[in-house]
């Protein structure tokens, strides 16, 4: 007879797109597969599993028989239902050396989106962490509100108000552990099409499409999205980057904040704002927040990804009173996400002013390094047009049609790692294709900028070069 696990022992976590059954499915095909639930472990019964994780009896039953059906689980009457004996995973041959996977050396890191990591406050943030603990309550480190601490959601809401125009309240914030996490709890109460930027990370437009929700591509130009094209369309939300389009630049024009707004009370549908780099800003002023026009219509998103460090997993969402229910619904009865301790060091980082001067000497170090790349592109590269730094922590330098590919393998033969800009494309996108590269300046060190410069330099196409051979050194 084999063991019996309890199902506190599975440590199951039903993440991911789909329905429950889906979602069990899938952690315990990964379980049986890494190994932590070996051949003959007889699993808990339907009611037992089902209370542990809050899902219906029902679900624990349709999961174990499509299991059985698959071949990974084994039932009979009697005796449970246990893992197969023929699901055990394969064993390396411990004669054989393991195969190493092929990686591309890199030398210079210029990925966009990154933050420098070396730059996070320390002693700052260990100051707010020590604070925090001795002044946090008794019921701060028991079960987790799924919205989140109220400490860190008030500090939010005064800080998104000061600083961004955000109108909201601690009761519609809701903690997140980053911006893709939020985008997908918010799938699971968005109905029908959703409006993306013809160029916007496919990242996310994956976790739409996860989610059962079609993309329809607006084209952007250097004003942002266009929002006349929006009602044309059959989409029900539209998600925006509006302080700086993502990757293209810019910020949506006010005419065009307005009629996004306008469009979403006309026909009852939903803007989708992600905050993105609306912190970091150089030439320009402070572009507020779209949601400031209406916070019912509008869903706010932000995170200190770039702020701090995107291992924090740190993000928020400031919703409409409608969705609230529902979000914390998709959520669960509980916080499993954002860890307590960060969640009250953050709160006491931005009421200290802590997480205001971190900004502004970040802005200053990445200021910088932006001024260098455009002067060291101007000398070694004149015939390359920079775009989209006006905020921000990347660049997008216009390459000659058909040259990207070309300039992306030179790149990295000599170790450097940077994004070319046709990924970011939408494949329905009418908005014709664009060769370029999107180049981070936020992760290299200080020391390490000027010869990820240089290698930047060399892998660039020379003037007058058509994608027919590949970009050369100079």
């Amino acid at each position: 007879m084999g063991q019996f696990v309890s199902g506190s022992d599975l440590h199951l976590e039903l993440t991911g797109s789909g329905g429950a059954r889906v979602r069990l499915m899938r952690a315990l095909r990964e379980a049986i597969r890494s190994g932590r639930l070996a051949p003959g472990t007889r699993l808990p019964p339907y009611r037992a599993l089902a209370l542990d994780l809050g899902v219906a009896r029902n679900t624990v039953a349709a999961a174990y028989a499509e299991l059985v059906e698959e071949g990974w689980l084994t039932a009979r009457q009697g005796s449970g239902t246990e893992v197969a004996h023929r699901a055990a995973p394969v064993e390396p041959d411990p004669r054989r050396a393991p195969a190493r996977p092929s990686r591309p050396r890199i030398a210079h890191d210029l990925m966009p989106s990154s933050p420098d990591a070396a730059a996070f406050p320390r002693s700052a943030w260990a100051t707010s962490a020590r604070r925090a603990l001795v002044a946090a309550p008794s019921d701060a480190f028991g079960v987790g509100d799924p919205r989140g601490r109220p400490e860190v959601r008030q500090a939010l809401v005064d800080y998104l108000a000061r600083t961004r125009g955000v109108r909201t309240t601690a009761e519609h914030l809701v903690i997140c552990s980053g911006y893709a996490h939020g985008l997908r709890l918010l799938c699971q109460v968005l109905r029908g099409p959703v409006a993306v930027e013809a160029y916007g990370l496919a990242f996310h437009r994956s976790v739409l499409a996860e989610a059962g929700l079609r993309t329809v591509p607006l084209t952007v130009d250097a004003h942002g999205a266009r929002i006349e094209d929006l009602p044309a369309t059959d989409a029900r939300a539209v998600l925006l980057t509006p302080a700086h389009q993502y990757p293209t630049g810019g910020a949506l024009h006010p005419r065009r904040r307005a009629a996004v707004i306008d469009w979403a009370r006309a026909t009852g549908g939903l803007v989708l704002e992600d905050d993105y780099d609306g912190e970091f800003r150089y030439d320009r002023e402070p572009v507020g927040a779209v949601q400031g026009l209406d916070p019912d219509r509008v869903v706010y998103f932000g995170s200190t990804s770039k702020s701090l460090s995107p291992s924090l997993r740190l993000g928020w969402m400031a919703l409409p009173t409608r969705l609230v229910d529902d979000v914390l619904a998709a959520k669960g009865s509980r916080e499993f996400w954002s860890g307590v301790t960060d969640q009250l060091t953050l709160a006491d980082f931005i009421g200290c002013g802590a997480y205001d001067r971190q900004l502004r000497r970040m802005r200053a170090i990445y200021r910088r390094r932006r001024s260098l790349l455009t002067a060291t592109l101007a000398e070694r590269a004149p015939h390359i047009t920079v775009s989209g730094i006006a905020a921000g922590l990347h660049a997008v330098l216009d390459l000659p049609p058909g040259t990207e590919e070309a300039a992306l393998r030179a790149a990295r033969r000599l170790g450097l790692a940077l994004d070319g800009l046709s990924p970011y494309r939408h494949p329905d996108s009418a908005m014709p294709a664009r060769d370029g590269l999107v180049v981070g300046y936020g992760t290299p060190a200080e020391h390490a900028f000027a010869a990820a410069l240089d290698a930047l330099c060399l892998a660039l196409p020379a003037p007058g070069d058509t994608g027919v051979d590949e970009a050369r050194p100079r």
